[in-house]
């Protein structure tokens, strides 16, 4: 064919050898009659009132075979207008077969109802209008269509299969409705295509996306979709150049999205996702460039299945979480919470609905990292610390639980309570320096009391030997030898005074460093430290009270050490688990 709608002789002996001949279709069917009487006029789109007809009304028939000869060109002076065959209201019969045909033209049959299931499979067309018809299902793999495909509104009763075909523009079934009793309803794997728009659709079959690339979205706002097997949708490797729109669908199976990219948002507002015990949305590996949204009255009944997915942004709501047990979060990125709750309480339950014993794992540890990386990043630093330390305490329980020998058991129990204790797992090093205080404290004490009731004497050999100390012991009624002279001494001690009190009268004392309790309990505590206290005075068992002090101060000395070595230890990072 050349421009103009010319065409040499041999074309002419081409065409008709490929479509038939007017002469072939003669006599015309009624509404065949009126389609040719206006068909160069480009102005006729309409049988009757153009409405889908639902009985086979006799001014309304029309011949598919007859459609395809003028789709394919027809013959002279019976040439389709350059805008194609639109036909509305019709009721075709036989089969529209367009298998491996080339159609220059617009394909438009809205409204219509169809005998049999029309046949594009392998075609080249221009663009495919089918809204408003009925039909049982269509046979269109690999097709080519330089526009898009449009359903909007259609009634189809078995499989839509445009699978590995290629689409200029978008293939679109708002407000359609089809029903396939046996495997899918709409088959569009490996579909190259701008945009899938299902928008307010009902599909029962199901939907195959799988390996397809979208240039811009996959619309199924408010769509009913089921499934006769397991998969309500099947997008798998699915490469998104704008958003998945699920807001306000009804999906009864799995929705399936597995190592696939978006590069815009997942939005399953209002969504509800049914597949009770099952993978209810199943998005692991899957890349979402900008939001997920599971916000409003939004419902998982089933697992939500987010394992090595990354995401940009989260905006959920508690409300819309799956239940405990049906959430996998492992490996799972993301950026910020955005109009979502951001407290570690909440996000900790949000947590909590994981249940790796399920899927045979005891713990997980790089949820509780994640969340509390974005925390920080966020700048709520006290929940992020706040996630770790209930990280640390059930990564420890878990290791716990592994270990087979009830020794080892017990070791690690101790050694986890110790470590909780004292430096929160390593996540709080400064509670060690709390517990510093309250020994430093306590210490002060029990030394401070140590020396209300004389229970402290010198820590040195020469005063302890020296007359001045030892007849401090002697009430002043009272005479003993003095082992230097071997001569009789009369006790220094008063009525009432004990003998650290007598020593401290003497002149011989004034000397001596001076006791007091705070500095004396901080140069026990600290190992580090030399305060000038302990080289000095030494708590004296043989005294009331005495055995306590010596005994506390043997307990501070260690405690001073552990704890010391467990705030450096935890400042270090070196007790956290990794």
């Amino acid at each position: 064919m050349i421009a103009g709608g010319m065409e040499t002789e041999g074309e002419a002996g081409l065409w008709a050898s490929a479509t038939g001949r007017m002469s072939d279709f003669q006599p015309l069917l009624p509404a065949e009659s009126e389609i040719v009487s206006h068909l160069r006029s480009g102005n006729f789109d309409r049988l009757g009132d153009g409405s889908r007809p639902a009985l086979p009304d006799p001014a309304r028939i029309v011949r598919a075979a007859f459609l395809r000869f003028l789709m394919l060109g027809g013959e002279r002076d019976c040439r389709p207008h350059e805008k194609g065959v639109r036909i509305s209201g019709a009721w075709i019969t036989d089969i529209l077969d367009l298998e491996a045909c080339r159609v220059f033209r617009d394909i438009g049959l809205n409204n219509c109802h169809f005998e049999e299931p029309p046949i594009l499979r392998a075609a080249i067309i221009n663009r495919l209008f089918l809204n408003g018809s009925s039909f049982a299902g269509l046979q269109a793999e690999r097709l080519e269509a330089r526009g898009g495909v449009y359903l909007r509104g259609a009634l189809i009763s078995d499989e839509v299969n445009i699978s590995q075909s290629r689409l200029g523009g978008n293939l679109e079934c708002d407000d359609a409705r089809i029903s396939a009793r046996h495997g899918l309803g709409l088959n569009a794997a490996g579909l190259e295509v701008r945009s899938v728009l299902a928008r307010s659709a009902h599909i029962e079959g199901g939907i195959d996306l799988s390996g397809a690339q979208l240039a811009a979205d996959f619309d199924c706002a408010g769509a009913t979709v089921s499934c006769t097997g397991e998969l309500a949708t099947d997008a798998v490797q699915v490469q998104v150049g704008g958003s998945v729109i699920l807001r306000g669908a009804h999906f009864e199976g799995e929705v399936r999205l597995v190592a696939s990219q978006i590069a815009a948002d997942l939005d399953c507002t209002d969504a509800l996702l049914v597949n009770p015990g099952l993978n209810a949305l199943e998005m692991s590996r899957t890349v979402v460039g900008g939001a997920f949204f599971l916000r409003g009255k939004a419902r998982v009944d089933g697992v939500l299945a987010m394992t090595g997915a990354s995401v940009g942004t989260i905006h959920d709501q508690a409300s819309c979480w799956p239940k405990a047990g049906e959430l996998l979060l492992n490996r799972c990125l993301y950026g910020a919470f955005i109009d979502s709750p951001v407290d570690a309480e909440s996000r900790l339950d949000w947590l909590a609905r994981q249940t790796p014993q399920r899927w045979g794992e005891d713990f997980w540890p790089q949820p509780y990292e994640q969340l509390a990386t974005v925390f920080r990043e966020m700048g709520h630093i006290e929940d992020s610390r706040s996630v770790l330390l209930v990280k640390e305490r059930r990564q420890r329980r878990a290791r716990r639980a592994r270990a087979r020998n009830p020794v080892w058991r017990t070791v690690f129990a101790v050694q986890d309570t110790v470590l909780a204790a004292t430096v929160g797992y390593g996540r709080q090093p400064l509670l060690a320096l709390v517990w510093l205080l309250f020994f430093w404290a306590l210490g002060v004490a029990v030394f401070a009391n140590a020396e209300r009731l004389g229970a402290l004497k010198p820590n040195n050999a020469v005063v302890l030997r020296s007359p001045e100390w030892t007849l401090c012991g002697l009430d002043i009624s009272e005479q003993r030898s003095l082992v230097s002279s071997q001569e009789p001494a009369s006790g220094l001690a008063r009525k009432g005074q004990n003998q650290l009190e007598c020593f401290l009268d003497r002149w011989e004392a004034s000397s001596y460093p001076e006791f007091n309790p705070w500095m004396y309990s901080l140069d026990v505590l600290l190992p580090v430290l030399e305060m000038g206290q302990k080289a000095f005075w030494r708590p004296n068992p043989s005294k009331t009270g005495g055995q306590v002090a010596i005994s506390y101060f043997y307990f501070q000395s260690v405690v001073g050490w552990a704890l010391s070595l467990l705030a450096v230890a935890g400042f270090s990072g070196l007790v956290k688990s990794k």
